[in-house]
């Protein structure tokens, strides 16, 4: 029985191969600021309120141009394929069904294309790489599937190191080892299941000379391929070819949120890539308040990395964000149990967030956000 993210995670755990549940699951280096995300948000206290009517409560929020059901969205994950079969176009489905957001990440199994004919497909997710045509090609694409919103990742100069990652070979190696083949044989179910979907590849690499024709080659060219070079005059080139929304993804400084902004970007998400980057990095949450405060309304702010419970939101919306992007917490679900999975995950953090306005003595998102920092307090021992 699945009751919160934890048990999604642990369900996940026993149906994936380790390699891919150690990608999902891992951090950089010792781990140290993955596991900071989820203590910070911890550390922090809600005010409550009573004797107030909220007999009715109100969980709609407009961000990204649209008055979503609920103040989240999906964010982009690689590799959602490979968690379940039609990783992808799950999410999406279930997504759409609930009301948010998804995104669909660069290394994605399905391409943009082929999410777009099952789900919609109202934002994706770019790395900048050192062959430009291939990011010019990728926007192109997105426009034409009738993306709304670009998120750009601005924090992956480099790739972190992960060590689940190079102990398993995964994105480092061009080809699986024999641990890695005995340990897939042994998740029968898991490989029926992607495997019903045809031969893995990255659906976004597919056909590109020089990518390799199978997964692990293609996610190992593509990784080497991240320019560390990237700089505010790419996001301005972004912005000349890009129409829609722009937003810079994996900003931790009100320094480089500004620089962002003025480089013509709509807004930033707060993001250290779920503590998959630089490790030691402060937490989302805690900086969160500062870049709000220098962003000052010129543009919107949302958050990812270490958002586990309903009340992970409300404390993000109170300190500043006007939406927030689940990563690890909804692929649990799709690797547990697929489009249900994704569903139930959705549906887990709506209600513990309605719970959480209402014992706050909140009736919407709405005077949450009025609120603001009043709601939040820090833990004192």
């Amino acid at each position: 029985m699945i009751v919160n993210i934890e048990d999604a995670r642990r369900r996940a755990r026993r149906r994936l191969p380790r390699m891919f549940f150690d990608y999902l699951d891992g951090g950089a280096f010792a781990e140290a600021t993955m596991r900071r995300n989820r203590s910070d948000f911890d550390a922090l206290t809600l005010e409550q309120h009573v004797l107030v009517d909220v007999s009715r409560r109100d969980l709609t929020h407009h961000f990204l141009g649209r008055t979503w059901k609920l103040p989240m969205m999906l964010g982009p994950i690689g590799f959602c394929g490979m968690m379940a079969g039609g990783g992808e176009v799950k999410a999406a489905t279930a997504a759409a069904k609930a009301g948010i957001g998804f995104a669909l990440s660069t290394f994605a199994i399905a391409s943009i294309e082929a999410v777009r004919t099952k789900a919609p497909l109202p934002a994706f997710q770019l790395y900048m790489f050192r062959d430009r045509a291939i990011a010019a090609d990728l926007v192109a694409r997105a426009a034409a599937a009738g993306v709304e919103t670009l998120f750009v990742t601005v924090d992956t100069a480099v790739s972190g190191i992960r060590e689940r990652d190079t102990r398993n070979g995964f994105r480092t190696s061009a080809r699986l080892g024999p641990r890695a083949l005995l340990d897939m044989a042994l998740h029968p179910l898991w490989g029926l299941d992607v495997l019903a979907n045809g031969k893995p590849q990255l659906g976004n690499a597919a056909g590109r000379p020089g990518m390799g024709s199978t997964l692990m080659a293609q996610a190992a060219q593509f990784s080497a391929g991240l320019d560390p070079t990237v700089g505010p005059a790419d996001l301005e080139w972004l912005r000349s070819r890009w129409q829609g929304r722009l937003i810079a993804k994996g900003v931790l400084s009100a320094r480089d949120a500004q620089t962002a902004i003025d480089s013509g970007c709509d807004g930033v998400v707060v993001s250290n890539h779920g503590g998959r980057q630089l490790d030691g990095a402060r937490s989302t949450i805690s900086v969160l308040p500062e870049i709000a405060d220098a962003v000052g309304g010129r543009a919107e702010v949302l958050l990812d990395s270490g958002i586990r419970r309903g009340s992970d939101i409300a404390k993000a919306l109170a300190l500043g964000a006007d939406g927030v992007l689940i990563g690890r917490a909804y692929i649990y679900g799709l690797a547990a149990a697929g489009e249900a999975g994704v569903g139930g995950v959705i549906e887990h953090l709506r209600g513990e967030l309605d719970v959480t306005l209402a014992l706050m003595g909140l009736d919407s998102i709405a005077a949450l956000k009025a609120a603001g920092r009043d709601a939040v307090r820090r833990a004192t021992l």
